[in-house]
């Protein structure tokens, strides 16, 4: 077994390659097989599949579980916002730590606290239980995200096979989002709600296992001195500005007195923690990556890309439920074309990039998908689902190529700063999730709200309810079945599909922006699949 272990210590090397600070990475003293290292990957891209698979599954267990617990509105947005609150504050200084105590045990501390907190949904008897018990499923993904690209980026010392790697890695990913609502439904036929949580307990357990067995330990030798000040200014900031975003999409207005606080202290001290960062010697997150102008691209395609499209994605998910009339898990099949496209995508980008280059596989696949997002939000009249489906099967064509984004990251980052590199990657995708959904989501709302206002059917109605009914799709949708109105169920329906199309309009440009952006940005003849230099 022993070639399951990586003993890094300093190596020779000469003036120009230790300006990278090579010198503190960890050398391997001899590179696992080829069977071991493939067999790794299975175990990281399986624990990312039960992650990924645990952001969506809740979305239909969220009906049964109010049900039974009654939590108030406010309670349960927090059950559904406290993961991502928790986890984007904490994905910087776990990485960073992985880095001095060990890579492998943060992650199996990670699968440990996963599964455990969700065994703990058995006593979960209030609300308020239930959030704090998400609270801790966000701590353990934090440990388990930004540790698994790293671990790839240490594993694959091979660019080749570290470019499939990663390209295997998104389509999980991918395919874990997809996975959630179809086992959700099945679960919850058969089960209660609290199955969405129990079904992570035996993935985890296998997944201690089968990582002590076969994933190898991998640490930064001499990683500097730790910055609690740092860490503190990463976990309070990024919390706050998470937060504020989120309320501000929620109230769909930036004049939330609370909100504006949060969000002035949080970018402030984020500001605070930026500085710190380029003027210490040993940084707990190196910014200095950024100078790579490969690293760079690959960033701006993950956060630009899910900026541009979350907001559009959630809608359509809204739309095939309330206006198309299909149940969670029928939304859940169709929305399944842009999971397997998207993976199908994400497998061959490697050997693509490898014919015609990383830059136009990224930025040509970043603009398929705003092609496909315009495609729903220009087609006149009645929005049919043909037309969604296709355009989605578009989306997930192009967003494949983000495997080559996650490439490009990793390549443009020495093998010791792979964990800056994982943090950064990941906080990139939460970032950009958060802002989209909370500015483009914003917009639609108004959207929605200022033609819908008009609506004849509305002047009939107990102005409460009207007032309701204009406030979102579902409330309008489930007033009409109340009072037997299908009129107002059917106009609230046709001003949601046309903000909608609004939404999917400016989410394209942004996603063709953001090629443009990535195509500029990144070096002609970028090759990912070629040792750095």
């Amino acid at each position: 077994m022993s070639d399951l272990h990586t003993n890094h210590t300093p190596t020779p090397r000469n003036e120009q390659s230790s300006s990278t600070h090579a010198a503190s990475a960890e050398a391997p003293r001899a590179p696992l097989s080829k069977r071991r290292r493939w067999a790794a990957l299975s175990v990281l891209t399986a624990s990312l599949l039960v992650i990924t698979m645990d952001m969506t599954i809740l979305n239909i267990a969220l009906p049964e579980m109010a049900a039974e617990l009654h939590p108030t509105s406010s309670q349960q947005l927090w059950i559904i916002d406290v993961y991502s609150l928790v986890l984007a504050g904490l994905l910087v200084s776990f990485a960073a730590i992985a880095d001095r105590w060990g890579r492998k045990r943060m992650l199996l501390l990670g699968y440990t606290i996963f599964g455990a907190s969700s065994l703990l949904v058995l006593f979960a008897t209030n609300a308020e239980s239930v959030i704090a018990i998400r609270a801790i499923l966000g701590i353990g993904g934090a440990m388990i995200m930004p540790i698994t690209l790293s671990l790839i980026r240490v594993i694959f010392t091979s660019a080749r096979e570290r470019a499939t790697a990663l390209a295997i890695w998104a389509a999980v990913s991918g395919l874990g989002a997809a996975f959630g609502p179809l086992i959700g439904g099945v679960l919850l036929e058969h089960f209660s709600w609290h199955a969405a949580f129990l079904v992570n307990v035996p993935l985890m357990a296998i997944g201690v296992i089968a990582g002590i067995l076969i994933l190898p330990e991998s640490r930064v030798a001499h990683p500097g001195r730790w910055d609690f000040i740092a860490a503190a200014l990463s976990l309070v900031g990024m919390t706050l500005l998470v937060w504020a975003i989120k309320t501000f999409g929620k109230e769909a207005s930036v004049l939330v007195p609370e909100a504006i606080v949060a969000f002035v202290a949080g970018a402030g001290l984020l500001v605070w923690f930026v500085l710190r960062c380029l003027r210490s010697d040993a940084p707990l997150l190196d910014l200095g990556l950024f100078r790579n102008r490969v690293f760079s691209a690959g960033t701006i395609a993950a956060l630009g890309s899910t900026f541009a499209m979350m907001a559009a994605l959630l809608l359509i998910a809204q739309w095939l439920q309330l206006v198309d009339g299909a149940s969670p898990v029928e939304a859940g099949v169709r929305l399944f074309p842009i999971a397997i496209t998207g993976a199908l995508a994400s497998l061959a980008a490697p050997a693509v990039a490898r014919r015609i280059g990383a830059r136009a596989v990224l930025s040509g696949g970043l603009g398929l998908a705003g092609l496909g997002m315009l495609l729903i939000g220009v087609q006149p009249g009645t929005l049919s689902l043909l037309t969604v489906i296709i355009g989605l099967c578009l989306v997930g064509a192009g967003t494949g190529s983000l495997a080559i984004a996650s490439a490009m990251i990793m390549h443009g980052s020495p093998e010791e700063k792979a964990g800056n590199a994982g943090a950064i990657e990941e906080t990139s995708y939460e970032l950009g999730a958060v802002l989209g959904v909370a500015i483009l989501g914003s917009i639609s709302a108004l959207l929605y709200r200022t033609e819908f206002m008009g609506a004849s059917v509305l002047t009939g109605i107990d102005r409460t309810l009207a007032t309701q009914a204009e406030e979102s799709l579902g409330a309008a949708v489930s007033i009409a079945a109340e009072l037997n109105l299908p009129e107002l169920g059917q106009q609230a329906g046709v001003a949601f599909t046309h903000a909608m199309q609004s939404t999917g309009i400016a989410g394209g440009i942004i996603m063709f922006a953001v090629a443009v952006a990535v195509f500029v940005t990144t070096p002609k003849g970028t090759d990912v699949s070629e040792a750095s230099h």
